[in-house]
């Protein structure tokens, strides 16, 4: 196993992680349940642990994949810049689910409220981030969510270029008739 397989494994675990982990911590922040929101934490720490070897596979996995036929450069490089951000938002996600822990165990119970509502928006914004992180980096091979992107764009500009076609045909043709008046 070499370290782009390891990194296509491993890197659906921090996605599906902090979701999931998100949704466990909400669901026992709303109920109060104790061992729910422990759950939940536990969770989003071990999807920050898993973010990193994931991040840190993404440049080997870039070597392999850039001279293929069909990989988009550009699109590379837009889902490494996204992953350094998921990547920093896993970890103070992770970072803040470790300190909730902590807090709740050892400190007082107020910090412990606070550092779990803190991890939740933090983990939501992880989220977000993880997925349009995954969505680009589905783009590099997947050349079939690219086509639908570009055959929207595609659309587009065959709209546009139909519309000149038929002006350039009516303008033709008001020339044709002002010639045939005369």
């Amino acid at each position: 196993m070499d370290l782009t397989y390891l990194h296509l494994i491993l890197n659906h675990i921090p996605v599906i992680g902090i979701i999931i982990g998100f949704l466990i911590l909400g669901w026992g922040a709303l109920r109060g349940y104790e061992q729910v929101k422990n759950t939940g934490l536990v969770v989003l720490l071990l999807a920050g642990l898993v973010a990193i070897p994931v991040y840190l596979t993404g440049e080997p996995a870039e070597e392999v994949v850039e001279h293929l036929p069909g990989v988009s450069e550009q699109i590379i490089e837009l889902h490494e810049d996204a992953a350094l951000y998921s990547l920093v938002l896993a970890i103070v996600s992770g970072a803040l689910a470790l300190l909730a822990l902590i807090a709740k165990r050892f400190m007082a119970a107020k910090i412990g409220v606070v550092a779990i509502y803190v991890c939740l928006l933090v983990s939501l914004i992880a989220a977000g981030s993880m997925v349009y992180t995954a969505y680009l980096g589905g783009q590099i091979r997947h050349s079939e969510i690219r086509q639908i992107q570009s055959g929207n764009a595609n659309a587009e500009i065959q709209r546009e270029k139909t519309k000149k076609e038929e002006d350039d045909h009516s303008k033709k043709s008001k020339t044709t008739e002002e010639d045939d008046d005369h």
